[in-house]
């Protein structure tokens, strides 16, 4: 990548940084809103599903553009894995499957993933236009993410919990033998299969956080690359 285009390819990076804050922001304050006003979370998600989708859908632009390329110094791993999980849950568990959309665990997901994005987005806006404030500097490495990694995740594999009787009872999206193409699929044990997964992956990607908080700590400069 030449000079120019690298320079280019950064300036599109900032300002996608600074829209993707901003989107988050919305999102939340829709959140508050809606909780101020209706007194309850019954409602919250279908009140900003469409906003959600957006956002999260969109995501994928920064592990291809973004994180693929080095122009954001993350962890092509760590955002993959957060982007693709996120994606599922987004699409295939809450949207999918309406009777959960009630479910407090969703609120918990929901709150963690908004506030972790809007810490985010703000810390990578600030360090690529090479004017990053101390506060934002601490809520990203030194304390947030400590609570809402594990609040997160909680709230994920309570919603795909939530979600089992009903997947087991009307069998969606799953494929029963016989049929021409001679394969079966059953969608209720691969939930169960997911959340297994978060065993081995969770400790993982928070211990890789643990470490580049250690690394600030000591005053090290942090670029994220996959252990």
């Amino acid at each position: 990548m030449g000079k120019e285009n690298k320079n280019e390819m950064m300036a599109f990076a900032s300002e996608w940084m600074e829209l993707e804050t901003i989107m988050w922001l919305v999102l939340a304050i829709a959140m508050v809103r809606f909780y101020m006003e209706k007194g309850t979370h019954r409602g919250l998600y279908k009140s900003i599903q469409k906003t959600l989708k957006f956002f999260q859908t969109f995501a994928l632009l920064e592990l291809t553009c973004f994180s693929l390329q080095g122009i954001v110094p993350t962890s092509v791993l760590v955002t993959g894995v957060q982007v693709s999980s996120r994606i599922f849950m987004v699409w295939l568990i809450t949207h999918s499957i309406k009777p959960i959309q009630n479910e407090e665990s969703v609120v918990l997901f929901l709150v963690s993933w908004t506030v972790t994005e809007i810490t985010r987005y703000s810390f990578y806006t600030f360090s690529l236009l090479d004017h990053l404030p101390y506060f934002i500097k601490w809520a990203r490495w030194y304390n947030f993410f400590i609570i809402l990694y594990p609040v997160g995740v909680a709230g994920e594999l309570l919603t795909i919990y939530a979600a089992l009787p009903y997947v087991k009872k009307t069998g969606m999206f799953s494929i029963r033998l016989p049929n021409k193409y001679n394969v079966s699929f059953d969608y209720y044990y691969f939930l169960l299969i997911t959340m297994a997964s978060y065993i081995p992956l969770f400790p993982q990607l928070y211990f890789h956080m643990l470490r580049q908080r250690r690394k600030v700590l000591h005053g090290e400069v942090i670029v994220e690359k996959d252990d």
